[in-house]
């Protein structure tokens, strides 16, 4: 099996920055209305984001978290189990991360690196990985009748795109911790990686919790249409509370006694003779 080049002509054209940027920026603010509506009803969300490496997870994730209370939401981005994770119930180190009440969690790759990265590059045994496909749909569900509300993204990028992701990272020092020998790896994998991932939709998409399949090629596209698609799946009121009314400010006593400056640290500016423009 063979790996099957992407048409380009195929693609709708990359979307216009402009637009982008306006979108966005309502978008956003259509995010802040539902992280309030989310905290007033005491809601429990988790979202994951899993995908091919370079397809826009991370950018993704920081677009909608930009805008939103950073104390009523957090992201999750596990890095390798340690030695006594391992030994500990699979999904058990992701239960330590679920939202509480008014809480967004998001999860920058989830339990699913089992049914792919793990199974692609063989860091689990063929038991370990039907049981997680067994399992995992289980495990969604316990979520779900307690009242999490889950959505999952795959992110999909064809192959062309994700090498010219890959040599841009490649060529950029600044941008070059974002290759990972995994990543690399996995550029010789395509095909396993596709054959996972179908194994992976095909045992676990299940009806109370359906993969959100986004195309990731346009990373523009692809930002703008998963916030459409989560606020669309979690109705929400604007609850924003009102303007507040500042009230003057009472007199205060006066305070002569202040330290010297000459005593603290005070940072350079090192700007000082740059004219705003």
């Amino acid at each position: 099996m063979s790996r099957k080049k992407a048409s380009k002509s195929d693609r709708p054209p990359r979307l216009n920055r402009k637009f982008y940027e306006r979108e966005l920026a309502r978008l956003q603010f259509e995010l802040v209305k539902w992280q309030y509506w989310i905290k007033h009803n005491d809601m429990r969300v988790m979202v994951t984001f899993d995908g091919r490496d370079a397809a826009g997870k991370g950018g993704t994730i920081k677009r909608i978290m930009a805008p939103l209370q950073p104390r009523d939401i957090r992201l999750v981005a596990l890095g390798k189990p340690s030695d006594r994770e391992q030994t500990q119930w699979y999904f058990q180190r992701y239960v330590t991360h679920l939202p509480a009440g008014g809480e967004i969690v998001l999860f920058d790759r989830s339990w699913y690196n089992r049914a792919t990265v793990e199974r692609v590059m063989g860091f689990c045994s063929d038991r370990q990985y039907w049981d997680f496909l067994r399992d995992a749909p289980n495990f969604e569900r316990l979520l779900i009748n307690d009242g999490i509300i889950l959505l999952k993204y795959w992110l999909s990028v064809d192959d062309d795109e994700q090498e010219r992701r890959f040599q841009a990272r490649a060529a950029n020092p600044a941008r070059r911790w974002k290759l990972s020998p995994i990543d690399i790896e996995g550029r010789n994998r395509w095909v396993e990686y596709t054959r996972a991932k179908d194994a992976m939709i095909e045992h676990t998409d299940i009806p109370e919790c359906r993969w959100r399949q986004v195309n990731s090629n346009d990373k523009r596209r692809l930002r703008l249409n998963v916030i459409r698609d989560m606020l669309a799946a979690i109705p929400y009121e604007n609850v924003i509370p009102g303007p507040t009314t500042l009230l003057d400010v009472p007199p205060q006593a006066e305070y002569m006694s202040r330290p010297p400056r000459d005593t603290h640290y005070l940072v350079k500016d090192y700007y000082a003779d740059r004219v705003s423009r």
